[in-house]
Formats: structure tokens, C-alpha cells, sequence
């Protein structure tokens, strides 16, 4: 591919709730600029963008992949994230790489949870954006419905750019209003058209959404603005300017329509981005931080400031190792050199460097700020890292979190394996930052935690092909604790052992009582006249964490209690440390029938988003799942309920939410704190744990 300046650049988005076809999209726009030779569709399998296994069985996008066109002197780099909820941590990740987007919305199925949530992602990251109408050409398909669900969902001011001609089946190309044309396109898929007249039916519609469209442009530019009112239009070229104005500045959102699979209307989005989306050079400046983190600094997105970019994703191969992909910021590099990583203050080599287009890797001589790169068998670079010019270093921002939803316990399939588990996991870490490694002790399992159920057994699905590792999922134990409701006083512990020989003796005498919610433990001694000698103090204190650690009712840790040691009794030859700590764990064991011991389980936030009609049913299923509703919150179809929830029952509840609304709504949950279990639960538990016993 030929050398292109920064300022023919285009980096572009495509953004949608799952299953809208921005993939589809994707391999439109590949076809039409002639970078592949026929029309991939991700249900013939053959897609540029959904390449991995994963992707071709479930038809959908998992993982962010990048393809880079030549249309019309613009170099257009296309960003395909996923769409899925699932997999949300990537797309937000990726939003940091792209100039502008276009936001997808099915023409079957309108405004969805997750348009709304990359909608609001967009506006996080200050994106500008086009909409496209598609699915022009399916069952059901509407536009007027669906733009209506636009102004009211997701902002008011959108303005149509071009309108369908026809409907459903009988779907046959776009009037582009801003050359005021009508085209009608092949139906074999090859992007063919022919312009003709307008239909007769639709003239009284065009003229209402040209003026609209005119209107819409001219608003935001003073000078439009005027020569509009005086000569009452403005030509094509006058429109683009001012549109590209509008756009990167978020005052303008044209909505497009037609079919990616059908190839009708794509020409236009195209012709759209290239003449009307920001290049990199339009971006701000970047802003961080010295590597102390106490001065500020930034980088100006221009090819003479010193260089500078941020590392957005890796990609983990076990054979051609880490592909490390980045953003250059600001500057310029070379095809092979030293690389600063500011984050770390470390520096390494590489000798290739590439551009992405689908699964391959193509190298290139060079890049420049905007451009998005990779480099293979970088050691230390990892996603969130900065890289900088050593003479100059900037660390910025680290990329923002999202709290894991569901955790489950893996346990591999064959002995033995435990090791490479552990490595396999963290080596897909590397690539999803959203997933989370954990151990619970307890139960000596290993944990690991992610934003969806999918989301999981897609990170196996990888563990198992990547790196020959099968493991089984479960729902791990619900991590309940264990604390008191009432003082003990006076309590004995004693240990006396004689059997031949030198004996073992150790007496203490205890109080026990609770402490409020979130103190811990806490242990005085207030030995006085040396009934117990002090260096077996310790020992009493450590016995009694200890049998805390085992529990009382159902094997989970004692928390919030205080335990004062008193009194006690000791024998010159026969006391030991030993003997002193399980006289303490005695003592612990003897205060807890007295102390009224209970339960807690953890209690989790839980905030979830589904349409209207939902709402009903979400909130009984919520409380029949002993949760608390806080409140709710419309927002346009939507409504955000926000509950808190015993995390006990709602293990499974990815699966269920997706069963109960068709895949239609999404939530997120995050611990809260601990509560007692009602005494019906608790009997079940401590049954449980005591027949497994």
C-alpha cells in the first residue's frame, strides 16, 4: 500500500449492538475498494474481520480486528470491535485508537441496549459519528420507524443524508440527497449502480429532507448560513465542507441507510467518511503525565512533535508469540529501531513493523501519527502501556476498567495440569484484559472472572486451541462468612495431655463479642501477675485465628469479633506454645456456642438495562431472587433497574437475563457488602456443609 500523510488518513469505527451487521459492513466496504475480490459474508464463513474459530462457529465478532483500504486518495483504516455485551471491554478499548465512527442500527430491530451503550461510549471519547440505517432489504425492514427511534433515543438533531427507494424485498437503492440523485443498485451484490429519477411518489419526501439536510449544515456555520438565505441552496462542494465542519465537532449526525450484504447504499457511506471524517491531525492534544506522575504533559497530534503512542490491544499466538498493537499518537517511526516503553522505563528492540488487515500481518516501510500499527515479540509491552521518545517520555492515562459480572471455578480435565492452566491463563490475560485470575483458597480452586457467561467459555474455547489445555467450568462456592450476635464471657480453654513422658498443658480463659460490620478481629491481652507467661501469649492468639479461619457453622471464615484474653494457667514443664494454641482454638471453639453464630453472604450491586416491556418481569424475577429494588431510571426505551442482590442467587444470571429477553437486555454487577442469611437459607447451607463433611 503507498505512502499516505497523515491528513488522508481516516480511522474509522464501526459500532453496533450485536448482530446488527457492522461486519457485514466492513466487507462491503473491503469489496468496493477492491481489497478483496468478492463480497465475504460472516455466514459463508470467508469474513476478513470475524477470522478466528471462535467467531466462524458462533457467526459473531469476539475480538477487535483492524483492515485497511485505499478509496477515492483516502487511506481508510476500519476498526471492527464487538458488538456482543460480552465483550465489551474491548470495544471500549479500541474507541481510544479510532477519529470517527459509524454506528449500525438493524432497520428490523432499531435503537438496541447496545446501540445506546456504544452510543454513550462515543460520547465518552468525544467521537464524532454517522449513523447507518441497514437490513434495508429484510422482512419487517423500516426506515422511517427506526430514524424516529434515532431522534428519540439517541439525539434529536440527527439528519437524514440519503432515503430508501422502496422497502423490504422490494428495497432497490438510496436517493443521496446531497447531490439530490437517486441510485439504483445491482441486486447481485457487486455495488453496481445506475442513477435515474427520482420516483414521483417520494419527490415531496426528498424535498422535505433536502431542505432539512441544507438546513441542518448551514446552522453551524455563519457563513453557509447566509449565502443559503440569500441564494437559497448551496452546492455540493459547499455542503461537504460544511458537513465535514459539523461532523468533527459533533454539531452534525447524518443518517445513512441501505444493505451491507446486499452492497446497496455502502458507495455513499464511503464517499461520506472520506470527504467528510477528521483526519488525525484534527485531534487534540494528548494529554499524560512525566513518569513520576507529578507533571503534566502532552503531546500535540502532529508528525513534528516527538513520538509518541499508547498500546490499546495485544494479541497472544503460541507460536508467532505477542502481537503488541498501538496508536501512534504523535512523531513518526521506522520500520525498525529501539522502542521506549515509558510505563515501565524500559527499552526494546524490534525489526518489523506492521499493518493489519484481517488476520495477516503486512509490513510497511514506516508510520506516522494516526496511524495504528503493530509489532510482533515486543517482551515487555502489554495493552494500557505508553511508548514515547526516550528524551521525552509521557505516560498517559491507563485505560478504564469494567467490573467482572460472573465468576466461575475451572478444574482441568487431566491430573497434572494445574501449571499449564495457570499458564494459559495468563497468557490470554495478556490479550483480555477483562478477564480476572483468582484462587480460592479454600477451596483450592482456581477462579476466573469475566463480564459475561459467553464471555467465559469463549476464554476455554482459546485456552483449549491456543494452547491444548481443557478444563471444566462450575459455579465456584459462594464465599459466606461467619460472625457472632452475642458476648461470651468466662470462657475455658484447656489443653492437658499427659501420656508418658513430658505432658502438654495450656489454659486460657476468654471473652468474646462481636464487633461492628467490617472491623475484622481483634485480640487484647490483658494478662496481669503472669498466669500465662508472655511468650506464649502470641500462641493463644494465633490458635484462635486459626480455628476462626475453619469456621463454626459451615466452614467459612469468623469475621467481626473481638476476643480478650484474660486469665489462664501454665505448668513449668509441661507448657509449650503448641499447648497454649489450642487452648486458644478451644477457647475460640467453646465461646462460639455461646456467641449466637451466624452467616453472612456477599451482596452484590446489580444494575441492569432492558426495553420497556422487560421491566415487569425483571423486577419479579429480581425479587424472587431475595433482592432489593433501589430504583429505576428510564432512559428513552429503555429502563435501568438497580437492585441489590444476594450474589447466591444470581450465579447464573448472564444465561437467564439473555433467556428471559431474547438477548435484548444487558447488566452489570459489582460486591457491595455482606448481610445476614435468613435463618431458612442458612439451615440449607450448613446442611449442605455438613452431609459434605
Amino acid at each position: 500500500m503507498k505512502h499516505y500523510e497523515p491528513k488522508d488518513v481516516r480511522n474509522v469505527g464501526f459500532m453496533s449492538h450485536g448482530g446488527a451487521g457492522k461486519t457485514s459492513l466492513g466487507e462491503a466496504f473491503l469489496f468496493n475498494a477492491k481489497a478483496t475480490t468478492r463480497l465475504c459474508k460472516v455466514d459463508d464463513e470467508n469474513s476478513t474481520f470475524d477470522f478466528e474459530p471462535e467467531e466462524i462457529k458462533r457467526r459473531s465478532s469476539i475480538s477487535t480486528s483492524f483492515a485497511t483500504i485505499e478509496w477515492k486518495k483516502r487511506r481508510l483504516t476500519l476498526i471492527d470491535p464487538p458488538g456482543d455485551f460480552n465483550f465489551f471491554a474491548d470495544t471500549r478499548n479500541v474507541a481510544t485508537a479510532m477519529d470517527a465512527a459509524v454506528v449500525v442500527v438493524s432497520a428490523v430491530d432499531g435503537v438496541e441496549v447496545g446501540t445506546e451503550k456504544v452510543w454513550e461510549l462515543l460520547d465518552e471519547n468525544s467521537l464524532p459519528r454517522v449513523l447507518f440505517i441497514n437490513k434495508m432489504d429484510r422482512e419487517r425492514a423500516d426506515f422511517g420507524k427506526v430514524f424516529g427511534e434515532i431522534k428519540d433515543v439517541l439525539n434529536p438533531s440527527v439528519v437524514p443524508l440519503s432515503l430508501p427507494i422502496g422497502k423490504e424485498a422490494d428495497f432497490q437503492g438510496v436517493v443521496n440527497l446531497v447531490t439530490k440523485k437517486a441510485l439504483f443498485y445491482d441486486k447481485d451484490g457487486s455495488g453496481g449502480c445506475k442513477e435515474g429519477p427520482i420516483p414521483a411518489e417520494m419527490a415531496d419526501e426528498v424535498e422535505e429532507a433536502w431542505t432539512s439536510l441544507i438546513e441542518g449544515i448551514a446552522e453551524n456555520d455563519e457563513e453557509l448560513m447566509n449565502r443559503y438565505l440569500e441564494e437559497g441552496t448551496l452546492s455540493v462542494e459547499e455542503m461537504s465542507k460544511g458537513m465535514a465542519r459539523a461532523i468533527a465537532a459533533g454539531e452534525f449526525i447524518p443518517v445513512l441507510c441501505g444493505s451491507a450484504t446486499s452492497n446497496i447504499g455502502v458507495d455513499v457511506l464511503m464517499d461520506l467518511i472520506g470527504e467528510t471524517f477528521p483526519s488525525p491531525l484534527t485531534r487534540g492534544a494528548s494529554k499524560g503525565t512525566s513518569r513520576d506522575g507529578e507533571q503534566e504533559k502532552s503531546r500535540p497530534a502532529s508528525i513534528e512533535a516527538p513520538f509518541s503512542a499508547f498500546v490499546f490491544k495485544t494479541v497472544v499466538d503460541p507460536f508467532a508469540g505477542r502481537l503488541t498493537i498501538f496508536r501512534i499518537l504523535s512523531g513518526k517511526l521506522s520500520s525498525e529501531g529501539t522502542l521506549y516503553n515509558a510505563s515501565l522505563g524500559a527499552k526494546e528492540n524490534y525489526n518489523r513493523l506492521f499493518m493489519l488487515q484481517g488476520k495477516k500481518a503486512e509490513p510497511i516501510q514506516g508510520a506516522a501519527v494516526g496511524d495504528i500499527v503493530a509489532i510482533a515479540k515486543l517482551k515487555e509491552a502489554k495493552t494500557g502501556h505508553s511508548l514515547s521518545d526516550e528524551k521525552d517520555p509521557i505516560v498517559f492515562p491507563d485505560l478504564p476498567r469494567i467490573p467482572p459480572s460472573i465468576t466461575f471455578a475451572v478444574t482441568p480435565r487431566s491430573q497434572g495440569d494445574e501449571d499449564k492452566v495457570a499458564v494459559a491463563l495468563q497468557r490470554v490475560i495478556e490479550e483480555d484484559p477483562a478477564l480476572e485470575q483468582s484462587r480460592d483458597e479454600r477451596a483450592k480452586m482456581i477462579l476466573i472472572s469475566g463480564t459475561g457467561q459467553i464471555h467465559i467459555e469463549v476464554i476455554v474455547e482459546k485456552m483449549r486451541r491456543k494452547f491444548g489445555v481443557e478444563v471444566d467450568l462450575s459455579l465456584p462456592k459462594v464465599p459466606y462468612l461467619e460472625t457472632i450476635k452475642a458476648k461470651a464471657t468466662n470462657v475455658e480453654g484447656k489443653h492437658k495431655k499427659q501420656s508418658g513422658g513430658r505432658g502438654q498443658f495450656g489454659v486460657a480463659y476468654v471473652d468474646m463479642e462481636p464487633l461492628p460490620r467490617g472491623e475484622g478481629f481483634k485480640f487484647t491481652n490483658d494478662i496481669f501477675g503472669g498466669s500465662i507467661p508472655k511468650q506464649y501469649i502470641p500462641a493463644v492468639e494465633k490458635g484462635v485465628v486459626e480455628a476462626s479461619e475453619r469456621g463454626y457453622l459451615a466452614g467459612c471464615p469468623v469475621v467481626d469479633f473481638h476476643v480478650r484474653l484474660f486469665d489462664g494457667k501454665f505448668h513449668a514443664v509441661d507448657s509449650s506454645e503448641m499447648a497454649f494454641k489450642i487452648a486458644g482454638s478451644l477457647a475460640f471453639k467453646a465461646a462460639m456456642e455461646q456467641c449466637k453464630p451466624t452467616l453472612l453472604e456477599p451482596i452484590y450491586t446489580l444494575e441492569v438495562v432492558v426495553p420497556d416491556e422487560y421491566m415487569g418481569d425483571i423486577m419479579g424475577d429480581v425479587s424472587s431472587r431475595r433482592g432489593k429494588i433501589l430504583g429505576m431510571e428510564p432512559k428513552g426505551r429503555m429502563q435501568v433497574i438497580k437492585a441489590q442482590v444476594p450474589l447466591a442467587e444470581v450465579q447464573k444470571y448472564s444465561a437467564d437475563l439473555r433467556s428471559m429477553t431474547g438477548g435484548r437486555g444487558v447488566f452489570t454487577m459489582e460486591m457491595s457488602h455482606y448481610e445476614e442469611v435468613p435463618a431458612e437459607q442458612q439451615e440449607k447451607i450448613v446442611e449442605a456443609y455438613n452431609s459434605e463433611k
